[in-house]
C-alpha cells in the first residue's frame, strides 16, 4: 500500500509530500496501522529502558519530522517506540526561503535546509499538554536565527522553562548545519554553559516530578573525533546526560546527484558510517555512563543492531522512513528479534557496547 502511496507522494516536491504526509496522519490518525499490513507487538526481547521509558522496542522517530506534534497520534500508529519533535524554538519562524527539501532516491537520502520552520514553543506545549500517547515524546530545542550566539543560552532556557514539564526527554540542538553561527556553540565553552543552565532550569521547573526529563544533546557527524571527544568529556562535567549520533552532515560522501549540489544537511544511508564511528567514540569516552540514541543511515535490522552494539541505547530512524513506510517498523523489530533469537541473545540492552571496536 505505502508502495502506491509513495508513488503520489514522490510526484510532487519533497516538502509538500511532507506537509500532505503530516495533515494525513493528523486527520486519519489510524492510517498508519492501515500502512502496516504484518502489524504485530514487538518481541518481548525487544523491550528496553532509556531512563524513565519504558520502549516497546529500541527504534524511535528523529526530530525534524514532525517539528509542532501535530500528527503525533498518527505517528504512534505508525508503530515508532518513542518520538522526537522539534527542533523548536522559543519564538515562531517561518524557516529559510524554499525550496529547502530535497529528495537522493538513489542513495535514499535526503537533503534539507530547513532552517528550524515551527510555531514556537508555546503552541508545542499546548499539542503536548492535548495528546494522549502511550509513548515517551522528547522535545529537541533550538535558538531562533534571529537571537545572536551571545544570548543564545537564554532561548535554550526559555525554551526549556516551557517545555521540560511535558516533554519526557529533552535535546540540545547546537549541531544543525542550517542555523547561520548555530554550529559555532559547538564548543567546549559555549555548549557546556547551555547544558548547565538548561539542566538548571530543568531541575527548577520539574523538582515537583517523581522522574525529571534527561537532557541530551545532539551532536555533528562533521566533528572530528579529535574535537569532538573532549567536548563529550567536558559537556559530561556538565552534566549531560545523553547524546544523539548524529546530526545531518554537510559532507557529500561523492554523491554525483544534481541534488547534493544544494547546501544543507545531509541524512540517509551515506551518513551511516560516520554516525557509526561517532557512537563508538562516545561509547568509549562515556564508558556506557550516558545513554546514547543512534541516528543516521538505518535502513535494515542489521544496522539497529551494529548501532546498538556500538554502544547506542536506541536508535531513531527518518529518511528510512520516508523511502519505506510504516512497514518499515515491523521489518525491523521481526527481523531484529529473530536475530537476537538466534544469537541467544535474551534482551536488547544486552548487547549495548560489546562490539571489540570500530574504525
Amino acid at each position: 500500500m505505502y508502495s502506491v502511496l509513495r508513488k503520489l507522494l514522490f510526484s510532487t516536491d519533497a516538502e509538500t509530500a511532507h506537509h500532505t504526509t503530516l495533515s494525513m496522519l493528523k486527520t486519519a490518525p489510524n492510517m498508519g496501522k492501515w500502512l502496516r499490513p504484518k502489524a504485530q507487538q514487538p518481541a518481548p526481547n525487544l523491550a528496553t529502558q532509556l531512563y524513565h521509558m519504558d520502549l516497546k522496542h529500541p527504534i524511535g522517530l528523529a526530530a525534524g519530522l514532525d517539528k509542532d506534534g501535530i500528527a503525533l497520534t498518527g505517528l504512534e500508529a505508525c508503530g515508532f517506540s518513542m518520538l522526537e519533535v522539534g527542533t523548536v524554538t522559543l519564538r515562531p519562524q517561518p524557516g529559510n526561503p524554499k525550496p529547502r527539501l530535497f529528495r537522493i532516491v538513489e542513495e535514499e537520502a535526503l537533503v534539507n535546509r530547513m532552517g528550524f520552520n515551527n510555531a514556537g514553543a508555546h503552541a508545542l506545549k499546548k499539542r503536548l499538554q492535548e495528546s494522549h500517547l502511550t509513548i515517551p515524546v522528547g522535545a529537541n530545542i533550538g535558538k531562533n536565527k534571529s537571537t545572536p550566539n551571545a544570548q543564545a543560552v537564554d532561548d535554550y532556557v526559555a525554551c526549556t522553562e516551557i517545555l521540560a514539564g511535558v516533554a519526557d526527554y529533552l535535546v540540545i540542538n547546537v549541531s544543525s548545519p542550517n542555523t547561520p553561527g548555530l554550529r559555532d556553540l559547538q564548543n567546549e565553552q559555549e555548549a557546556s554553559r547551555i547544558v548547565e543552565q538548561v539542566i538548571a532550569e530543568r531541575n527548577r521547573q520539574t523538582s515537583h516530578r517523581s522522574y525529571q526529563p534527561p537532557v541530551f544533546v545532539k551532536l555533528s557527524p562533521d566533528l572530528p573525533n579529535e574535537s569532538l571527544v573532549p567536548l563529550a568529556s567536558k559537556l559530561l562535567e556538565a552534566g549531560c546526560e545523553g547524546w544523539i549520533a548524529t546530526n545531518t552532515t554537510l559532507e557529500r560522501y561523492q554523491i554525483k546527484h544534481i541534488h547534493a549540489r544544494e547546501s544543507g544537511g545531509l541524512s540517509g544511508k551515506p551518513l551511516k558510517t560516520r554516525s557509526n564511528q561517532v557512537i563508538a567514540a562516545l561509547y568509549k569516552v562515556t564508558e556506557g555512563k550516558v545513554p546514547i540514541i543512534g541516528c543516521g543511515g538505518i535502513y535494515s535490522a542489521d544496522d539497529v543492531y551494529e548501532k546498538i552494539k556500538l554502544g547506542a541505547s536506541v536508535v531513531q530512524i527518518y529518511s528510512a522512513f520516508i523511502y519505506r513506510g510504516p512497514a518499515l517498523l515491523d521489518v525491523l523489530t521481526q527481523e531484529l528479534a529473530e536475530r537476537l533469537d538466534r544469537e541467544g541473545v535474551q534482551r536488547i540492552a544486552d548487547l549495548v557496547g560489546q562490539a571489540e571496536s570500530y574504525k
